[in-house]
């Protein structure tokens, strides 16, 4: 039988827990060199958040982004944000401007666009919009981290919420950071994005917990946590990854062919977010709070018992993991009873 058909069936026999070893160690690493990176090169924010001028004019021309931007390019504007609508408008941002820089702008946006200087209309956005954002971005990033921890503790226990939440927090600061590396921009429709994904990250999270929590019930005499874990990974590995890639080719899809073919800013940037963090959450699900779990409660004696019953004999959990049934440990030729030689009976005189 084919691997893929295996995974299908969930019949594969990945160990996830001994692998975590190492994953846990390169999460913890990205996870340092994103915080590092974004207090050392800090984000490329747009204008929402950092004010600036915005003017838009109607492209009578049909001009292209590109040869907008050569115009710019040539009175000191290469930095502009250039973006056609679908409804014929040529929109272009920039950073606050003294009033002459302002006018030179907008010509200049004006003779590239083919039309009248006097049709541009020209607005400005100040800091405060920017920092209302991200002030209600992070109160609704707080509300939603406390209600999902005390919704997973309710219907799991303490443990797997702190498992979750340590997930989602991996997803965001890998993607912060990974957004301070290259500098893409951060605009309002980032952080929407961003908090969109913590939804897909949860979800993989939560569909494992669920499988881990019933073969607890299950196999809760007949397996350590770690076998258990596995065995769990291994029945809905299959599940996560269709998820992730019914996600991932809609989000590719808006990402090439919005941005690509109809040059959208608002939709690469929406899009962009959605594909780094479905991706991030994905590997976090699997390799993040499923080992996290497992690792914390192999301290628990109860489940410190089961392991040295365990070790005793055959491994519990490795039987588990390679048939998908549970077994009982077996004893090793070497404990087992030997056979006692006939009782000599004493002969009377």
């Amino acid at each position: 039988m084919s691997l893929l058909s295996r995974m299908y069936r969930g019949e594969t026999t990945f160990d996830f827990v001994a692998l975590s070893r190492r994953t846990l160690i390169v999460s913890l690493v990205l996870v340092v060199s994103s915080i590092l990176v974004t207090l050392v090169r800090p984000f490329n924010l747009s204008i929402d958040f950092t004010g600036g001028v915005i003017v838009t004019v109607v492209n009578d021309a049909n001009a292209t982004v590109e040869s907008v931007r050569a115009d710019l390019r040539t009175i000191g504007y290469a930095d502009a944000r250039v973006q056609l609508t679908g409804d014929g408008f040529i929109i272009v941002q920039t950073e606050a401007l003294d009033p002459d820089e302002m006018d030179l702008l907008v010509l200049a946006v004006a003779d590239s666009a083919g039309t009248d200087v006097n049709e541009a209309n020209v607005s400005g956005v100040g800091p405060t919009f920017g920092a209302e954002v991200t002030r209600k971005a992070i109160e609704a990033l707080v509300v939603f981290l406390i209600v999902i921890a005390l919704f997973i503790t309710w219907r799991f226990e303490w443990k797997m919420a702190m498992a979750a939440l340590a997930a989602l927090f991996h997803d965001l600061i890998i993607t912060a950071g990974l957004y301070a590396v290259v500098g893409f921009l951060v605009t309002p429709a980032t952080i929407i994005a961003i908090l969109t994904i913590l939804g897909y990250s949860l979800y993989d999270t939560v569909v494992v917990f669920e499988k881990v929590n019933e073969n607890i019930h299950e196999l809760h005499d007949r397996s350590t946590i770690s076998g258990i874990v596995n065995l769990s990974m291994n029945q809905v590995l299959m599940r996560s990854i269709n998820t992730s890639l019914t996600s991932l080719l809609p989000v590719g899809s808006l990402l090439l062919v919005g941005f690509l073919a109809l040059g959208a800013e608002t939709l690469k940037e929406f899009a962009l977010a959605l594909f780094i963090g479905i991706a991030v959450g994905t590997y976090s699900s699997i390799f993040v709070a499923a080992p996290i779990l497992a690792r914390w409660k192999e301290r628990e004696p109860e489940w410190e018992r089961q392991t040295r019953r365990a070790s005793r004999g055959e491994t519990v959990g490795a039987a588990v993991a390679e048939t998908g049934t549970p077994q009982a440990p077996a004893v090793p030729p070497s404990q087992a009873a030997a056979p006692r030689p006939p009782k000599q009976r004493r002969k009377r005189r």
